[in-house]
């Protein structure tokens, strides 16, 4: 319970420290705003209540008497504050949608600027970081318009308006006819608004337990709606499947939401409606015994419309309820993700900020052990593995062998358990990191496609120097895509996103190409050590192998680390790695290691084979 309260208290100091992201100016107009809306229907309830106190007189005394003259001011006091009220409501909603917007804005950044604080990707790569991230973000894409942070903000400012009102009401009861009376009206109103909010904090926490459920009925939904899958979805016929497991998807979804929302609503709801009845009825059975006999007219509306102004602020409240809860839920969310990021940075090394220097003599995985975080099996196993400079090193081995985490390592986008990796003798983990990734030209195998023009997409090799567009070409060119890319509506500033006015889309080779230009141009502009993994993998055989003497030719003098599954890209390395659990198994020239007939040998002939007995000849001479 104290935990609970704790928390409850923690997550609503969160969102007040939020409010002056929105402006002092606008938080303070909208603070005097929601004030005067408290004010202002405790004012029409005693100016309307005189106006009915003094009707009996006015009727009877005529148009000319005394009473109506003192009626009708009190009846345009009260008519202006009733359109003022009118006026002031929307300004209200407007405001407060300002302010939302403004907040959600900045926290959007927050998100933003935790995912890439991280100098390393594990906790990009850790699910429960992720599962903040997504709830976050998706609440955020839909607080836009509905129930963000900002809108918590917003709704909770609107809260004093609703509150206010309703010390007002208890003060009028209070004074005018008992205070009991207005304790008791006021506690039948918090009761059953703790039902309301207290069912709310529930539901939302509800909801954000069964995100797995909703992600599944999200990707379902999307699949079935987006272009990529239309293909396969026809020529399959998974049609009427993608109904039933979008019908399958949300009974998993909702059946238990559904529970969730009866088990906070519904005896809750029951139990609190039937005591704010007999507690209601008691009330106005008080009020009508005494009103005879001890009240006047004026007096006796004014408590009956200060009562049931009161009972009326016991119900959900359309412009705060929904949104201070799940906009609560969702600046939680962000919060930890935030978190999650920040003890993760902690534990990243530093370095001493070293200049990286130019590679020399070797790049040494120095008894390097490794393994992924909440997995026991160890991916580097004590890996000993050097990489002479200025030359190219294959990497191949079987799949989960480690090829890909050792360009991870270097990269510095995980830290090894023990050992390190040595430039030259020196623990990169010394240099400036930026300096040392400069000093890297890495493609991965799922590198970006990104929806930006062709030019930035080899630009984004060394984004420092993009106004080089002479470099640009040539990489282009390099690459073999001067033609292709020329060709598109606007050139090289043509967007490669089909969806995009006046943009193009790319075959997957030609994707790969553009990719591999990337890293032609960070080697122009200071890089020295290429990185390349599986980077031949939408390319045909032939023109696999027409790539290897293209790019080393390329890269001549430069250091390039080649990580492959195909032995038919490796073979004319300088030096070839083979990785088997963790470990240098073999290394060598590919004759050297043909010649050791071992497991180099074993695999490199079982891929030769098996492309001999589906190709022709001339296939078979490019390939072996």
């Amino acid at each position: 319970m104290r935990s609970r309260l704790w928390g409850l208290i923690s997550a609503r100091a969160s969102i007040l420290r939020l409010m002056p992201r929105g402006g002092f100016g606008l938080l303070g107009a909208l603070l005097v705003l929601n004030l005067l809306l408290a004010a202002l229907p405790i004012a029409f309830v005693i100016t309307s209540s005189l106006v009915l106190g003094k009707v009996p007189g006015a009727v009877d005394g005529g148009l000319g008497s005394t009473a109506w003259q003192e009626l009708v001011p009190v009846f345009a006091v009260a008519a202006g504050i009733f359109v003022l009220q009118q006026v002031l409501a929307p300004a209200q909603l407007s405001l407060g949608e300002l302010l939302a917007r403004r907040i959600d804005g900045t926290v959007v950044d927050d998100v933003m600027r935790a995912s890439t604080r991280s100098t390393g990707v594990a906790p990009m790569e850790d699910q429960a970081v992720l599962a903040d991230l997504r709830y976050a973000a998706r609440e955020l894409e839909h607080g836009l318009q509905m129930w963000g942070p900002g809108s918590a903000c917003a709704g909770t400012l609107a809260l004093v308006a609703r509150y206010g009102q309703l010390v007002g009401y208890t003060a009028i009861i209070g004074v005018v006819y008992s205070w009991w009376a207005a304790l008791a009206v006021a506690v039948t109103v918090l009761w059953f608004r703790n039902v309301q909010r207290g069912g709310l904090r529930r539901y939302a926490h509800a909801r954000f337990s069964l995100m797995p459920q909703q992600n599944k009925v999200e990707y379902v939904r999307n699949l079935a709606v987006q272009a990529p899958a239309g293909k396969e979805i026809r020529v399959f016929g998974l049609a009427n499947w993608m109904d039933g497991e979008m019908r399958s998807s949300y009974r998993a979804w909702f059946t238990p939401l559904w529970a969730a929302r009866r088990r906070v609503y519904l005896w809750p709801g029951v139990w609190s409606t039937g005591f704010s009845l007999i507690a209601c009825g008691a009330i106005f059975a008080t009020i009508g015994a005494t009103a005879i006999n001890t009240l006047t007219l004026t007096e006796f509306v004014l408590i009956m419309q200060a009562a049931l102004g009161a009972i009326r602020l016991s119900v959900f409240y359309p412009e705060a309820d929904l949104e201070t809860a799940i906009g609560t839920e969702t600046h939680r969310a962000v919060r930890r993700f935030a978190e999650h990021i920040d003890r993760y940075t902690v534990l990243e090394p530093t370095g001493s900020g070293a200049p990286a220097p130019e590679p020399v003599s070797e790049i040494h995985f120095d008894d390097v052990s490794f393994h992924y975080p909440g997995q026991d099996r160890p991916v580097l196993d004590g890996l000993d593995l050097r990489i002479p400079v200025g030359s190219c090193t294959a990497i191949v081995g079987l799949n989960g062998a480690g090829k890909t985490t050792l360009v991870k390592l270097l990269a510095r986008l995980y830290e090894p358990d023990s050992g390190a990796v040595r430039l030259d003798g020196v623990d990169i983990r010394v240099f400036e990191l930026s300096e040392w990734r400069a000093r890297l030209a890495v493609i991965f195998q799922d590198y970006l496609r990104y929806e930006f023009s062709a030019a930035d997409n080899v630009a984004f090799g060394a984004v420092g120097s993009a106004d080089d567009r002479d470099g640009v070409r040539e990489a282009v060119a390099a690459m073999g895509l001067t033609e292709v890319l020329t060709s598109l509506p606007r050139g090289l500033d043509t967007p490669l996103a089909a969806h995009v006015t006046g943009g193009a889309e790319l075959s997957g080779g030609q994707w790969q190409r553009l990719a591999l230009a990337r890293a032609l141009f960070a080697l122009r502009h200071g890089a020295s050590v290429v990185v390349l993994d599986e980077p031949t993998a939408s390319l045909d055989v032939r023109a696999e192998a027409q790539f290897f003497d293209q790019f080393a030719a390329l890269t001549q003098g430069a250091t390039t680390l080649l990580i492959s599954h195909r032995f038919s890209t490796v073979r004319h390395a300088d030096k070839i790695v083979v990785l088997h659990d963790g470990r240098v198994d073999e290394e060598g020239s590919h004759d050297e290691l043909l010649a050791r007939n071992g497991r180099y040998a074993e695999l490199f002939r079982l891929q030769a084979n098996r492309f001999a007995d589906n190709a022709d000849s001339d296939r078979d001479e490019v390939l072996l």
